[in-house]
């Protein structure tokens, strides 16, 4: 093979969010782009090109050789289809071998299955040809096969970068939760360092942890290539490897190193709170030999000063909240990080990563643009500012300068502003499917967590109850401007408007009437059905609001249908069944105050009652010892509360903990063909995939969510489970 001038293709393996990045950096290398996927970029190019996408790619995981993609219906077709590669083209006995099987299909049940087949199909070849067979080793093989089963298309590629090039080799001891090398370089490009750094412009990261985002930008600045201090890259046994070209290719790079280093003027500090962070950051940097170009300090976000460059970008990739810290605490790091960039780096880009939405609000600062990343099992967004003028302040005047007499915090303008953007994003909608109760609000804005209803003429806001880290004085400053932001959006409603505060309710207290303001009862439409809620006399309404597509979608599938509604509150579902033909109902609760409800529900509606039927029952214990004779429901809705210690109950319920048994329960009591809704509100709630064992089930949040709980949909989980066929 002519190194110089044929081509052959490969692919690129990258993360996802980072295929764009990668497409530019190969065509820069010399490829030939032919198709940009999810996670990888298709190219073709010479001996030389491959070698130098190897070393100085700065994004990819992997670059592969592609040697064949076939279509395959059965095992014996990738026997055989594997078989007809030519392996003794591309390796000697000599050479250990590996096979990294992924996919699977109705012929492969696991991946395992499918390396053995592979496996089995090159050292037949080698038995067949040679009398002999590779040998094969899983650990740290020389030849590493991977197989990729998509659609009923196998595609066999030969790894020629060996471990993934994200490991520089650099990066000797890590803080937890440590960014990858290649996740970092694409962030700083995403950021424009190379431009900034090419004008002279400096850059620091105030959480530098090990010192990644460092050694990434200093090698940047100076065109130092990625892969320099590696050890081996797996083309080496490669039957077509090339030393001479890769010796040029390698002599090159060197000597780009060295003009680099030379050259490096960009002022590139690092600074962390964290002693042992500090500690690891300077001996990785030394590592590589930047020690010299790159400074590093203990030095906390409240200390940070006026940089000595005029400008330059500050890249961080601070803690979110859930690998490291717990987010009432990074909340005022995050609020200082912004306030240092208000102060002292008005010239200056600035680029953070973030995990958490939530914490990135209280940098009040707006964005100019943000990119999608995945950090690990993590979704980030990337976050760039240049305008670092406070977020609360600009919105603070701009909706002071239309208000006339009253003067709000800078807090109550961003609620109040937010209100009058949710409601104009709302209204169309709300009046093409006539709609007069949703959700106007729901912890929108972090340091305000709340609620906000709208029941027609009537305001329902609740507040969540501060954890004991947030001061009472502060908790009480925010409910007040939670209030004065509320008046300011509705002045006329101030008498229709009811406060709550919402915290985990025990025993007697989960149904227990709300003291804090008497309210009679009020009659809302929900298509053609009437309920009655009431807004000031208990904790909960009457109504979830969350479920209103639920209802609709239980309704039309009862209909002619025996239902049964477990933990039914105030039976709303089961009215709206009924009204559109249900045959029959059952509706059960603990509560004898949500039973009497959903009585004065059904006589609202004119419902039979010797059809429609009411038991006052501890649901859980109700289907444990019910005879298993007993009748069975076509459609079934199941909606338990988080928690329960109730003094009725024979047992605590525990959603998280309890829902398999309690799923399994209600199932007993499903019709064949029958369906049941399960429902929670718990924010963290994981399903059990056990039951993905016995039942078919179906996540119904992204069909059952209407548009004014889009904002947040962690408040509302629904599946819809059937029996097997």
């Amino acid at each position: 093979m002519n190194g110089h001038e044929i081509k052959i293709v490969c692919v690129a393996i990258c993360s996802k969010g980072i295929e764009p990045l990668l497409e530019t950096e190969l065509d820069l290398l010399g490829g030939e782009i032919i198709k940009q996927t999810i996670g990888a970029v298709r190219f073709r190019g010479t001996l030389r090109m491959i070698y130098s996408a190897c070393l100085w790619s700065r994004l990819a995981n992997r670059i592969l050789l592609e040697l064949k993609t076939f279509r395959v219906d059965t095992a014996t077709q990738i026997y055989d289809g594997c078989s007809e590669i030519n392996w003794e083209d591309h390796f000697h006995l000599g050479r250990t071998i590996s096979v990294d099987f992924s996919g699977t299909s109705g012929f492969i049940k696991n991946s395992l299955y499918g390396s053995q087949l592979v496996k089995d199909a090159v050292v037949d070849r080698f038995r067949r040809l040679t009398g002999a067979r590779p040998s094969v080793d899983p650990v740290e093989s020389d030849i590493n096969i991977l197989v990729k089963l998509s659609r009923g298309r196998l595609s066999v590629m030969l790894d020629l970068s060996g471990k993934s090039l994200h490991r520089r080799g650099y990066r000797k001891v890590q803080v937890n939760a440590p960014l990858k090398e290649n996740l970092a370089a694409a962030i700083l490009i995403r950021a424009d360092w190379p431009n900034i750094a090419a004008s002279g412009g400096g850059m620091i990261d105030p959480m530098c942890g090990s010192g990644t985002l460092l050694i990434e930008a200093a090698m940047i600045a100076a065109d130092i290539a990625p892969g320099l201090m590696r050890q081996r890259f797996a083309f080496a046994s490669w039957s077509s490897h090339d030393s001479v070209i890769w010796k040029e290719v390698l002599r090159e790079a060197g000597d780009r190193r060295r003009i680099g280093l030379l050259t490096l003027k960009q002022q590139i500090i690092g600074y962390d709170i964290d002693d042992r962070a500090v500690s690891h950051a300077k001996r990785n940097i030394q590592e590589i030999g930047l020690q010299k170009n790159i400074s590093v300090d203990i030095r906390p976000i409240s200390k940070l000063a006026q940089p000595k460059t005029e400008t330059g970008l500050l890249i961080t990739n601070p803690p979110y909240g859930q690998r490291i810290g717990e987010i009432s605490s990074l909340k005022l790091v995050y609020q200082e990080l912004g306030q240092s960039l208000q102060r002292y780096f008005k010239k200056w880009r600035a680029a953070v990563l973030s995990g958490n939405e939530d914490l990135a609000r209280a940098l009040d600062l707006t964005p100019f643009r943000q990119y999608q990343f995945s950090n690990g099992s993590i979704p980030c967004k990337l976050l760039l500012f240049e305008d670092m003028r406070s977020k609360s302040a600009i919105i603070s005047q701009r909706i002071n300068s239309r208000l006339k007499p009253n003067v709000m915090t800078a807090g109550s303008s961003m609620i109040a502003n937010r209100l009058a953007k949710n409601q104009r994003r709302l209204k169309p909608w709300l009046k093409k499917n006539d709609i007069s109760c949703y959700r106007l609000y729901d912890s929108d804005l972090p340091e305000y967590s709340a609620a906000i209803d709208i029941y027609g003429d009537f305001i329902h806001v609740q507040e969540y109850a501060a954890p004991p880290s947030i001061e009472a004085s502060i908790a009480k400053k925010r409910f007040q401007e939670l209030k004065d932001a509320v008046s300011n959006f509705a002045p006329n409603s101030m008498d229709k408007t009811f406060y709550k505060v919402r915290s985990r309710k025990h025993g007697k207290t989960q149904y227990a009437k709300n003291a804090n303001r008497k309210c009679k009862p009020i009659i809302i439409n929900e298509g053609p059905a009437r309920f009655e809620i009431n807004l000031g006399n208990y904790l909960d309404t009457g109504i979830f609001l969350d479920h209103r597509k639920m209802r609709r979608i239980i309704a039309t599938e009862a209909a002619g249908k025996r239902f049964l509604n477990l933990f039914c509150y105030t039976a709303s579902a089961t009215v709206m069944a009924a009204l559109h033909g249900s045959s029959s109902s059952l509706s059960c609760d603990l509560s004898n105050t949500y039973i009497e409800w959903s009585r004065r529900n059904f006589h609202l509606n004119k419902l039979a009652t010797n059809r429609h039927k009411l038991l006052n029952v501890d649901c859980m214990e109700w289907l444990s010892t019910q005879p298993k004779d007993l009748e069975y429901f076509d459609v079934i809705l199941l909606d338990p509360p988080t928690f329960s210690n109730s003094k009725k109950m024979s047992v605590s319920l525990d959603i998280q903990r309890d829902h398999e048994t309690i799923i399994r329960a209600a199932a007993n009591r499903l019709a064949p063909k029958g369906t049941l809704f399960f429902s929670n509100n718990f924010r963290k709630f994981k399903l059990n995939h056990n039951l993905t064992d016995v039942y078919s089930v179906e996540d119904m949040r992204p069909e059952t969510l209407d548009a004014d709980f889009q904002r947040n949909p962690r408040v509302h989980n629904t599946w819809r489970i059937k029996h097997k066929n």
